[in-house]
């Protein structure tokens, strides 16, 4: 006999949905906020912070890649950021062959920031990374901006 007939899972799966749901977009939204405070000092210099953004999960050593399509001419920096404290984090510009393409990068705990001037436009991979978390999964946002210059 099935002790979960078709009709009581249902409405269990719902409510577990309903209740887990807002918990994980909560600590995306946070990490969020956080990427755009790391990058409003730039937008008040005159970058154009894009609405544009990603966010997840991740692991302690995983990583993940996100594209974007980048313009030759522009340049653009790419702000990673977690609500987790004591959670290092990185990020890392790649071309579409799968080389560093990044022209200056740091780290500081919560925080992470790569920047490059395209040679060519094409789509390139911002490659996020949690490197170290007291958390077993860490939430994080990634939010970029361009310049013409």
């Amino acid at each position: 006999m099935n002790l979960f007939s078709s009709r009581q899972f249902l409405p269990l799966a719902a409510l577990v949905l309903l209740v887990a749901a807002p918990a994980a977009r909560a600590y995306v939204d946070d990490a969020l906020s956080f990427a755009y405070e790391a990058a409003n000092p730039y937008a008040q210099r005159g970058w154009i912070i894009r609405e544009d953004a990603w966010g997840g999960d991740l692991g302690k050593g995983e990583k993940k890649a996100v594209t974007a399509q980048l313009f030759r001419g522009n340049s653009y920096m790419f702000f990673l950021a977690t609500d987790v404290d004591g959670a290092a984090l990185r990020v890392n510009i790649y071309d579409s062959e799968g080389n560093l393409a990044e022209s200056k990068s740091w780290q500081r705990g919560r925080f992470a920031y790569a920047e490059i001037k395209p040679r060519s436009t094409g789509t390139y991979y911002a490659v996020v990374e949690i490197m170290s978390s007291p958390e077993d999964r860490t939430g994080w946002a990634l939010v970029y901006g361009f310049q013409r210059k």
